[in-house]
């Protein structure tokens, strides 16, 4: 009879806690956060936390990105996964708010502090990704739906903002605020274009015609700016909901039909260059730079001129198509892996709770609400009427009531809608420096 070694006993014993263990790592490796193995996304953030804590993170563009990435890979992989708020734009409602609420309650760091907004502020990160979406989706749209829909969406657009406007001012007379602060402390905020194009422009008008600092004018317009911002994101998500339902409401990021009214036949995905996306990154960084330089000497603001420029560029076929093609497939590697990130910086940096929590009432909300709820279904009817999608003619409308750029970004984002980032930055710039004239006109014609 055989009798089997101590050795052999122990190894066979073994095998089964090998095996468990085998078993569980791969399971581990197939959980996953955003597109990374769960493990490994636990050693990145606990190195990058680390860093943080004993104050070696670069306070430059690594650190920065290491930063974002790492909170916007989480909070948006949450946000696709928690119930109903997934079908409401989470990821981007949760990528604005939660580090927002971080920087609030002092969790964040000095030292993650400053290497984010060295990315964002000194880097001008925002501005970057904005030139690769704009300048990309414009180069690599279909040229007569791009004429179509820059020719179009001004209907709206305009309808829109009237009727958001006469709608702020009836609620918030309805709730008790007066007439002339509702429109200009809450209204106007909301529909201007954001904090930096829209709010310090106001602020120093503001300033200037009743007296006074304007820090303290900012302070008292950022909270209508931010929470219309929270309502048109939540807004721009429940259209991606109805045109998921309905799909003949949604060009799922397509402003119009062709003439006829027949779909646009969807091009072939061409093999990507990697040679090409990088004449694509050099593109799309020139084109911004014909817009700063184009604002020295016309005035008009940079992004829009950098838009009209792309257009022209796009309408009379001068580019080639394999570097349109380059500047397209850099647009989608933005898009898909940069948005989440980006959108961590901004509520670190451009959502600033505490100024929000001071103003803030039930009735407060509520004008704000009506301002952009009035705006989006608006742009919903109006474009129905002039023969567009009426979800997307809806979303771009209600990125006028976002927060400026970074506003587009959260509304497109939620929306699964980045294509219509021309048309939003249209909407938004020529929007809110309309609004910024008009408002300070008024303001000193009253004063």
């Amino acid at each position: 009879m055989n009798t089997k070694t101590n050795l052999e006993a122990v190894t066979e014993n073994e095998l089964p806690i090998q095996n468990n263990i085998k078993s569980l790592w791969e399971k581990l490796m197939k959980a996953k956060v955003g597109v990374l193995p769960l493990p490994l996304y636990i050693v990145l953030a606990a190195i990058i936390l680390t860093a943080s804590i004993y104050n070696t993170l670069p306070a430059d563009m690594i650190g920065g990105f290491a930063v974002i990435m790492i909170l916007g890979i989480l909070l948006g992989d949450l946000g696709q996964r928690i119930p109903i708020l997934k079908e409401i734009g989470g990821p981007a409602i949760l990528a604005l708010l939660v580090p927002s609420i971080l920087v609030f309650l002092n969790v964040i760091n000095t030292s993650s502090m400053e290497a984010v907004t060295t990315l964002m502020k000194t880097s001008n990160f925002l501005y970057f990704y904005i030139s690769c979406l704009v300048v990309g989706s414009i180069l690599g749209m279909n040229r007569k739906v791009l004429i179509q829909g820059f020719t179009r969406m001004f209907v709206p657009l305009i309808v829109g903002t009237v009727l958001a406007v006469v709608a702020g001012m009836l609620v918030g007379l309805l709730f008790g605020y007066d007439l002339q602060h509702t429109f200009f402390y809450i209204v106007v905020p909301i529909i201007g274009g954001g904090i930096g194009e829209g709010i310090l422009p106001l602020s120093i008008a503001y300033s200037s015609i009743l007296g006074g600092s304007a820090e303290s004018f900012v302070s008292q317009m950022i909270p209508a700016a931010v929470i219309g911002n929270i309502f048109a994101v939540v807004s721009a998500g429940l259209m991606m909901r109805l045109g998921e339902k309905k799909k003949h409401l949604s060009g799922n990021g397509k402003l119009v039909k062709s003439e006829d009214g027949n779909e646009v036949p969807e091009e072939k995905e061409k093999v990507i260059d990697f040679s090409l996306m990088g004449a694509g990154l050099l593109i799309a960084c020139t084109f911004f730079i014909v817009g700063t330089l184009g604002q020295k000497f016309i005035g008009v603001p940079g992004p829009v001129i950098m838009i009209l420029f792309a257009t022209l560029i796009k309408c009379l076929k001068v580019m080639p198509h394999k570097m349109e093609d380059g500047a397209h497939n850099l647009y989608k590697f933005i898009s898909t892996s940069l948005t989440w990130p980006l959108m961590v910086g901004l509520g670190m940096l451009y959502i600033p709770l505490e100024d929000v929590v001071k103003i803030v009432t039930p009735a407060y909300i509520i004008v704000c609400a009506s301002v952009v709820f009035v705006m989006i279904l608006s742009g919903y009817f109006v474009g129905k009427l002039m023969k567009m999608y009426p979800v997307d003619a809806a979303i771009v409308t209600g990125c006028h009531s976002g927060l400026g750029g970074t506003g587009d970004v959260a509304i497109l984002s939620a929306s699964k809608r980045m294509a219509l980032m021309p048309f939003a930055q249209v909407a938004t710039r020529i929007g809110g420096v309309s609004t910024v004239i008009l408002a300070s006109l008024l303001l000193k014609l009253l004063s």
